[in-house]
């Protein structure tokens, strides 16, 4: 029997007998439950927020050459056999060719192309560590288990109706974008964030005194470095002068009077200074008897003060939550409190009845926040599996101070993506061990400037401080600096903060979002996309010895890249140029293959930050704009000579603003919508041009509706910009001068052209300084 669901009957979209329901969500997502009792689950869950999509268009055959049920819609074929589910009598064929045999995946088996998603932490892990699989594959297809989850009515976790299988099988080929974006629509949107979130973070597992906070912030201050969110490690509780009876202090709610005298004096002092305040909390210790709240948990539970019985911690009983917020956690952000950073160490539930505890406490937390922030919630937490996303932000965890640390992290980034878990905060410049290494810490800074959280972070040790003051004068100086970039970038960063939430657009992308059918895109594992104009190669290797010079390989998409730092314009791949699919020899499957692969090399000071040419970024004009406030005046930054039109979406509370800046055939123009009147009147947008001129200015001022015409010009430097280049590595590098003056020598010959640049290059055994002159021999071409 041959059946075709209607065009408006989205209800037609299942297909069930007494024991099995298989529900096409999309032509390309399929969910297939087995319940032995004929009950399933029709609530939302965990992991699935929304079912209901539109109609799908499908076709049903029922015991057809031994099969009792297949479905085949334009991606995918199903082939159920009947019984309780098993790789031999269910599988699905997706309708791919990017594998060398076939694309078929049969229940209950790993499909071997899996792009990988996040893990629940980083704690401890040096280097690389393996990643739990998302919904992405190279194969075009994954599945998505949900049989373990606790069912949610009224934003509470239930039990669920049980089954022994239901998932979620994706059949989308290459299409991530989509993907994601169908996932989001399942599963639930990503929050928008607070924008101060966007800025600096500091962090530090450290004793302070409410003295020594106060004075590092005016440090920050005096330096002109900008601190949004400032976060107290676990000290600011009592946890050495606890009675012996009461167990570890790991857990505690009570300010520590002999560090913080006067806390509430404190709080106010940090928000006079406009930063935002989070605290650290292990809870699973609950609430006893030596807590300043512990009289009002005990007369709201009917505890036993004189026995001193303790509140213990269970968030899944509704009458130690309403406690644990209204008696313990309120009170405190009344006095100051943004936000908990929520430091779950304590393992996992120990029975399948019983929710996990992260998961509680992201889940109740989040909607606390949420709603004592008019809808605009927060938290710092790990990852607590699929679904995770509606409650940013992540911690990532105790993380190891070393290079291949460092090397992960921008991989680990970006790969959480492919599980929808956008805004990860790392430590950056690591926590725990390692040693001193001022290039490893300006190196992992930049990667944190260019990261969804900025968040510096580090032990207790005295010596592993991220202030930028304990390092030499230049790594000093190179870390202000940076510090300052990331609170200018706060509107690009928002404006991407809301495209997550409003068009399902992560800020950060692995290039195979882009540029799914490259080979490239799997290979270059470090490289990104961040927001919609950049291109990030971090550099996460140390210094090459004597050169002085970092170095990373990177791969340049078709079009023409700008590096932002020195207005070097490098061509990627040609545009337009046919590339057949072709088996690979690094990778399983068919994939096209680029002609762009460079070794970029740069000083300590810069790394590889790219922009399509035409690409426009804002920033805060003030390096020391409040995060949380919309600024009055912008440098609006256009990279290179190329038509484009940029949005910058801006939000405060539930109100959006929209700009919308043009950039064509030499007309600038820059319209704004802002029908709840967020952005301040008469703002400036200070327009800076790179690589080129509009009526022979690179810098003019526009206000709202304005527009600036001239004939558009490049200005002719690029071989002046990339000898600057090469001549400051030169410079640097402890090398003979003979050795240095040779090969400025043949740089500097009128008779030399490119191409006798690079057969020259291969003459020099250096392979690092090699690669120097090769690469300003491509931008010079």
């Amino acid at each position: 029997m041959s059946r075709t669901a209607s065009n408006n009957d989205a209800d037609g979209n299942v297909v069930q007998g007494s024991n099995y329901r298989f529900t096409l969500i999309t032509d390309r997502l399929i969910r297939l439950e087995y319940a032995s009792s004929g009950v399933f689950e029709d609530r939302s869950t965990q992991l699935v927020a929304n079912r209901s999509f539109e109609p799908v268009d499908y076709e049903v055959e029922r015991n057809r050459n031994g099969h009792e049920i297949e479905i085949e819609t334009k991606f995918f074929h199903l082939y159920y056999d009947g019984g309780r589910f098993a790789s031999s009598n269910l599988h699905i064929d997706a309708k791919y060719q990017y594998t060398l045999h076939d694309s078929i995946w049969y229940f209950g088996e790993h499909v071997s192309g899996n792009l990988g998603g996040t893990n629940a932490t980083l704690d401890l892990v040096d280097g690389s560590t393996p990643i739990e699989d998302g919904i992405m594959s190279r194969d075009g297809y994954a599945f998505l288990d949900d049989s373990d989850s606790f069912a949610i009515e009224d934003n509470h976790f239930v039990h669920r109706n049980p089954e022994e299988a239901d998932g979620y099988f994706f059949a989308y080929g290459r299409n991530y974008r989509r993907e994601l974006s169908d996932y989001y629509r399942l599963s639930g949107k990503t929050p928008i964030i607070p924008r101060y979130a966007l800025g600096n973070w500091w962090s530090r597992y450290y004793r302070y005194t409410q003295q020594e906070y106060l004075d590092l912030m005016g440090r920050f201050d005096k330096e002109n470095v900008p601190i949004s969110v400032t976060m107290i490690d676990m000290d600011w509780h009592r946890t050495d002068d606890v009675p012996a009876r009461f167990g570890s202090t790991w857990t505690g709610y009570s300010w520590n009077s002999k560090l913080f005298p006067d806390h509430r004096d404190f709080l106010k002092e940090l928000k006079r200074q406009h930063r935002h305040v989070s605290l650290n909390t292990h809870p699973a210790g609950g609430i006893r008897a030596f807590e300043d709240s512990y009289p009002a948990v005990a007369k709201d539970l009917g505890l036993d003060v004189e026995k001193e019985e303790p509140a213990i911690f269970d968030m899944d009983d509704p009458s130690f939550r309403k406690a644990y917020f209204d008696d313990v956690h309120h009170p405190m952000e009344k006095e100051g409190i943004d936000f908990w950073w929520l430091d779950w160490q304590q393992g996992s539930s120990r029975s399948k009845d019983k929710v996990e505890p992260l998961w509680n406490l992201n889940h109740y937390h989040f909607l606390d926040n949420q709603k004592e922030h008019d809808g605009e919630g927060i938290i710092l937490s790990r990852f607590a599996g699929p679904g995770s996303h509606r409650y940013p932000v992540g911690f990532s965890g105790d993380t190891v101070i070393t290079w291949a640390s460092l090397n992960f992290q921008p991989y680990f980034t970006a790969t959480a993506t492919n599980i929808g878990y956008t805004w990860w905060s790392h430590d950056i410049g690591g926590h725990i061990w390692g040693s001193f290494d001022p290039s490893l810490s300006l190196r992992w800074l930049q990667l944190g400037v260019f990261s969804p959280i900025n968040r510096l972070h580090s032990s207790d040790n005295p010596f592993s401080g991220k202030e930028p003051w304990k390092y030499r004068l230049d790594v000093h100086e190179c870390m202000n600096a940076y510090l300052r970039l990331r609170n200018r970038l706060v509107p690009y960063l928002d404006s991407a903060n809301v495209e997550t939430h409003d068009k399902d657009r992560a800020l950060i992308e692995p290039m195979y979002y882009r540029y799914q059918d490259n080979e490239e895109s799997y290979l270059f594992r470090n490289q990104y996309f961040f927001g919609s104009e950049l291109m990030v190669a971090p550099i996460t290797t140390p210094q090459v010895p004597r050169l002085n010079v970092g170095f990373v390989d990177a791969w340049l998409p078709e079009g023409k890249w700008m590096d932002i730092f020195t207005d070097l314009v490098y061509q990627g791949d040609h545009e337009g140029a046919t590339r057949p699919m072709a088996s690979s020899t690094n990778l399983d499957g068919q994939f096209k293959t680029g002609e762009t692969q460079i070794r970029l090399g740069r000083s300590l000071e810069n790394m590889p930050v790219f922009a399509k040419l035409g690409a426009i970024v804002p920033l805060a004009t003030d390096p020391m704009q409040r995060a949380d406030e919309l600024p009055a005046e912008l440098d609006i930054q256009v990279y290179g000579n190329k038509d484009n039109e940029y949005v910058m979406y801006e939000h405060m509370n539930r109100s959006i603003a929209k700009t919308t800046i043009r950039v064509h055939d030499g007309a600038v123009s820059a319209v704004l919508e802002d029908a709840d009147g967020i952005v301040p009147e008469g703002r400036r947008l200070h327009f800076k041009l790179h690589g080129f001129t509009i009526g022979d200015r690179n810098e003019f001022t526009l206000g709202d509706g304005q527009k600036f015409e001239g004939k558009p010009i490049e200005d002719g430097r690029q071989a002046e910009r990339a000898r600057e280049q090469l001549l400051g590595l030169l410079q640097g590098a402890e090398l003979p001068y003979e050795e240095k003056r040779e090969v400025l020598k043949k740089v500097d010959d009128d008779l030399t052209t490119p191409v006798n640049l690079v057969t020259y290059a291969q003459t020099i055994t250096n392979p690092d300084l090699r690669s120097m002159v090769i690469e300003y021999a491509s931008l010079i071409m």
